[in-house]
């Protein structure tokens, strides 16, 4: 399926973020352990549930993002997953869960909240999880939007790999600063968000606002060093679930940025591709990164209307 033309916002999506109501960050058992979890808008709205990426904690999906998607009428929700921010945390290198978990932390999230299904936003691994999710309990998921993210399970094609910058990040990684340094750590979060920025992020004003979504999520997190280490090392699961991407129901929307260096624009079609009815919403110049601000009336009006059913 060919990328559709980016929506103009509609003026129903022009509500006043200020006036949303917002609950206090505070934790909740899920699944068996303690998450933190913030709430915006009003329960009685349907909800959209935020999943964020690997190693990355609630903050990652920006307050005043989460604000102007509850302003057109819906619960929004976002959390720390295991190890990032406030949640529990296992030791540095020995992640005590595997994917598998992940997945039902989010849906005994719902539990908690009363919430029967859920709008699903999954960014980067938070959208294998977000996939995942579609396949196993598909009377969970009222729709699913896929950020920046990858087919969880096999599309009969080879998808191009990462950017060669990419590659050799890989191959050599920048060394582990002092997690006990919050200058240094915080360094090492912004030249690491720098490297999955697409070429026209990172202007002065939005490495700015990466500096400090970089010191909240250090001031946050219980463990930086789990944080940033832990979602890449999970263990196997037994019964994996296995995502075929025909076989998911879930009205879908993939948003992608056009210059992604870790799942290259292709990524985003072949989810396109293979979920049956999907529409895909580019998003120019974006990188491997939550929607940045210049293109929140693009994402936010795409996520409004497509949760509108």
């Amino acid at each position: 399926m060919s990328p559709t033309p980016t929506p103009s916002p509609s003026p129903n999506d022009a509500a006043s973020a200020g006036d949303v109501p917002r609950s206090a960050v505070h934790q909740v058992e899920s699944n068996g352990v303690r998450l933190c979890v913030q709430t915006f808008g009003s329960p009685a709205d349907p909800t959209v549930l935020l999943i964020s990426g690997a190693t990355s904690s609630m903050d990652g999906w920006d307050e005043e993002f989460c604000a102007r998607l509850a302003a057109g009428g819906r619960q929004v929700v976002r959390y720390d997953q295991r190890d990032t921010g406030q949640s529990v945390t296992s030791p540095a290198g020995a992640p005590d869960y595997t994917f598998n978990d992940l997945i039902a932390d989010a849906v005994g999230l719902l539990d908690t909240l009363g919430v029967d299904r859920a709008h699903l936003v999954g960014i980067s691994m938070g959208g294998g999880l977000a996939q995942s999710l579609a396949v196993a309990r598909p009377e969970r998921v009222a729709t699913l939007t896929l950020v920046s993210t990858s087919p969880a399970g096999p599309t009969g094609s080879e998808l191009p790999p990462p950017s060669e910058r990419m590659r050799a990040s890989f191959a050599d990684p920048a060394p582990e600063p002092d997690w006990s340094d919050r200058a240094a750590v915080i360094e090492y979060l912004v030249e690491g968000e720098r490297l999955f920025a697409g070429p026209t992020s990172f202007d002065e004003e939005e490495e700015e606002a990466v500096r400090g979504l970089a010191g909240r999520i250090v001031d946050r997190s219980t463990d930086i060093e789990a944080a940033m280490k832990n979602h890449w090392i999970l263990g196997e699961d037994e019964k994996p679930v296995t995502v075929r991407l025909a076989e998911v129901s879930a009205p879908t929307l993939v948003l992608h940025g056009t210059e992604d260096p870790l799942f290259p624009l292709d990524h985003g079609r072949a989810l396109a591709e293979g979920i049956p009815d999907a529409r895909l919403v580019t998003l120019d110049g974006v990188g491997h990164q939550p929607p940045p601000a210049r293109v929140w009336d693009t994402a936010i009006s795409a996520v409004l209307r497509h949760t509108d059913r």
